[in-house]
């Protein structure tokens, strides 16, 4: 039996969309016709969601629901986001939110930077950011991005994030920039990105070999990909100091450095670039490549790209 693929991301806001479409059409009628048509969805969507929670019921009667199936339910996305939507997902809030955190930690670890959760309640996440990023002056943009993101997709009731401000004491060296650097869940990243942004995937990084270097176009942005060892990075395929792609860059182990220090090198113009230091320049200080976030699912690899500016 051939297996299909099942709604996308896509899909499922396109028939969320269609559904309020139609909804609104229906106030054509007038406020009576509309209310009936709200009650229709909302009567059609109680009857799904009895026959799914005697569905599980039933399974779990006849073979149990051990952890290894309800964790498959879990990372299904569709399958997830119908659970959530009526109070029947596996696992609690606090249990979701931290298992996104996990997720993104791979990519704030190549910004020198980590995630602490501090609480979760009444629709709030509380973090504290912590580690530095290096003198990256992008990493707001791009761990509001990887951290948002993770935490909206696995808990969509959340509404607002918080971020704890390291205290004097705390800060060592140059800190994540953490002041207003998350509001609530949906709002555009920062003002400079116009157009908002979006993640996507990007099956050619899932098949990126150790030391391997790929360039591809993701959302109309230009990419660089590597992976060093287990570890994936993404960065805009422009070299800080000449301007021009990576084509033909290469992943080379720093001279001198400790086992597992990465460098890409720009083959145009000589410049070095320190993979897990968020693309740092080793030539120049006040430069470094453009980190994109980068979120591994499974087998499943996205790539946060803002959207293109309008002319």
């Amino acid at each position: 039996m051939t297996n299909q693929a099942g709604p996308t991301s896509s899909d499922l806001r396109a028939t969320g969309a269609r559904i309020d479409t139609l909804i609104d059409a229906s106030a054509a009628g007038g406020p009576v016709a509309r209310e009936r048509a709200e009650e229709l969805v909302r009567l059609v969507a109680d009857l799904y969601g009895a026959g799914l929670e005697r569905l599980l019921e039933i399974v779990d009667e006849q073979v149990g629901l051990e952890d290894k199936t309800l964790d498959a339910l879990a990372k299904d996305d569709l399958v997830a986001s119908l659970l959530i939507v009526h109070g029947l997902h596996p696992y609690d809030v606090t249990t979701r939110v931290e298992n996104a955190l996990e997720g993104v930690r791979p990519y704030l670890g190549s910004h020198g930077g980590d995630v602490e959760l501090i609480s979760v309640g009444e629709g709030v996440v509380r973090l504290r950011m912590l580690g530095s990023c290096d003198g990256c002056p992008s990493s707001s943009v791009t761990l509001k991005l990887a951290v948002e993101g993770a935490i909206e997709a696995a808990a969509p009731e959340i509404t607002a994030i918080e971020v704890e401000e390291p205290t004097a004491k705390e800060k060592t060296g140059p800190t994540i920039p953490v002041a207003s650097l998350f509001s609530r869940v949906g709002e555009t990243a920062a003002p400079q990105m116009d157009g908002g942004s979006s993640w996507e995937v990007v099956p050619e990084l899932a098949v990126l070999a150790p030391g391997a270097v790929v360039q591809m176009v993701v959302g109309g942005i230009p990419v660089v990909g590597c992976r060093v060892g287990t570890d994936l990075f993404a960065f805009r395929d422009q070299c800080a100091r000449c301007g021009r792609p990576m084509d033909g860059a290469a992943v080379a182990r720093r001279l001198g450095g400790p086992l597992g220090d990465a460098v890409l090198q720009c083959p145009a113009c000589r410049a070095h670039y320190e993979v897990r230091r968020a693309g740092a320049c080793l030539d120049a200080e006040e430069l470094h490549l453009d980190p994109l976030p980068l979120l591994v699912d499974g087998e499943t690899v996205s790539v946060a790209v803002p959207s293109p500016v309008s002319a």
